[in-house]
């Protein structure tokens, strides 16, 4: 079921990714006077497809990874004389830019409409409350204790843990001194910490913000009571079933939900009996954990649960909503942060800041989408704005094959005063599809690498 549904999700996704990027296209064209010939959301076998009164050919295809504005130029086939002023070739400089920008900047614009939408009708964030501090990291030799609330990284105002983790995520590479402000509680006045740090999180795979600084956040007390079962695992198997609450494993009390998890990861292989809580009455399972080798000589036990879902108390919800006028601006800066951080990020891969192995390809967008979808709708606006950004950027990189490629031929057309030759633009070609061949097999490699 859950393949199902992240097939499913990541159709969607992608979907209205490509149609936006596409229509971007589609639209300024026919405002530049350009005639379309195809708008196709897919590859390959067209499943669905008709014409519009102007001759265009909208079409579904097989293949959901992509899509294309296929225009009328005399690059491509013959055309007649009476429609060469529709041409794309026949077009100024400066028109054909307007077309080959106008899909990145729809997946900008997409992203700022999803922004926008969920501003106005509000997300909560957990506050983000120290629960506990590793002795001798730097946030225990910056003077961070358990128990504060984080209320701004390197000088800008943060709300929750996703904001803190995006300001970490834009100072990996970062010496010297990080710096933290932070209250004792909510009517306290904030103070600025530094905690030091030298070559921080550099080539990590994956980055872990909060662990390398040594903050662990504040969770609600986890009872050990049994949430999500995975078919035909240990747990499974043995009869557990959700709602169940452990109480005993091997005659021995636990404490808490990490306490029950210590215990059948150190026992892989090993026979335990559990004495469960279910409707009132006391049973008593035996369950062995399976084997999940880590490296060599080293395991740890899984028996396939998870655990059952909490309520936060109130105090440490934050709600944070905007009226439609002000939700504009917000959106607009939160869209530009986003990309700005995209780019870092490829700058820093480009010099090895971060390791190449965080490149994601489709199995790792199908999961990420199935799992916000399933998340509730907040999470998934949120992932589709952030891949919508992330597509509109990759697509302006100087590439060939790529809009950004194209882009780079036409502004050298206006410093040149003439278009970059033929033969040039076929040897870019080969360039940006071995570049880009070489990318697509990189991430499905990683992908893979992640699955196993």
């Amino acid at each position: 079921m859950g393949l199902i549904q992240n097939i499913l999700a990541v159709i969607v996704v992608l979907g209205l990714l490509i149609t936006f990027h596409e229509f971007g296209h589609f639209w300024v064209a026919r405002r530049c006077g350009v005639k379309v010939l195809r708008f196709s959301v897919g590859f390959g076998k067209p499943i669905w497809s008709r014409h519009d009164r102007y001759g265009t050919e909208f079409v579904v295809a097989a293949i959901p990874l992509g899509g294309y504005v296929k225009m009328l130029d005399e690059r491509e086939a013959p055309v007649p004389e009476e429609q060469l002023d529709q041409a794309f070739n026949r077009k100024t400089v400066w028109q054909r830019i307007a077309i080959v920008v106008a899909g990145p900047l729809a997946n900008f614009l997409l992203a700022i409409v999803a922004y926008w939408a969920l501003f106005v009708v509000g997300t909560t964030a957990v506050a983000p409350m120290i629960g506990s501090v590793e002795p001798g990291s730097p946030a225990e030799r910056g003077g961070l204790t358990p128990g504060q609330e984080i209320v701004a990284v390197r000088g800008e105002t943060v709300r929750g843990w996703d904001e803190i983790n995006l300001k970490l995520v834009a100072a990996i590479g970062m010496s010297g001194e990080l710096r933290v402000d932070a209250r004792s509680d909510a009517s306290a006045d904030s103070r600025e910490y530094r905690l030091p740090v030298e070559n921080w999180l550099v080539r990590q795979d994956p980055p872990q913000p909060l662990p390398s600084l040594g903050v662990t956040p504040w969770r609600p007390p986890l009872p050990a009571v049994i949430g999500q079962l995975v078919p035909g695992e240990a747990a499974d198997a043995a009869g557990l079933q959700s709602g169940d609450k452990v109480l005993t494993v091997d005659g021995a009390p636990v404490d808490d939900w990490m306490h029950f998890v210590d215990i059948v990861r150190a026992s892989p292989g090993d026979s335990l009996m559990l004495e469960v809580s279910r409707d009132d009455e006391r049973l008593r399972l035996s369950v062995t954990p399976g084997r999940n080798e880590l490296e060599e000589g080293v395991s740890i036990g899984y028996i396939g649960t998870g655990v059952a879902s909490v309520e936060w108390p109130e105090e440490y919800l934050r709600e944070i909503r905007y009226g439609p006028i002000a939700a504009v601006g917000e959106a607009v800066s939160r869209t530009g942060e986003m990309t700005l951080l995209t780019l870092d990020a490829i700058r820093k891969m480009l010099v090895g800041l971060i390791s190449p192995s965080n490149l994601s390809g489709p199995i790792t967008i199908a999961q990420i989408s199935g799992d916000s979808a399933r998340a509730g709708l907040e999470s998934f606006v949120s992932f589709l704005a952030y891949l919508s950004i992330s597509l509109g950027v990759l697509n302006l990189l100087p590439i060939p094959v790529l809009d950004g490629g194209h882009l780079l031929y036409y502004f050298m057309e206006v410093v040149r005063g003439r278009p970059v030759s033929e033969q040039v633009q076929a040897i870019g070609l080969r360039i940006g599809l071995a570049l880009v061949g070489s990318l697509m097999l990189m991430a499905i490699y990683f992908d893979l690498m992640r699955l196993w």
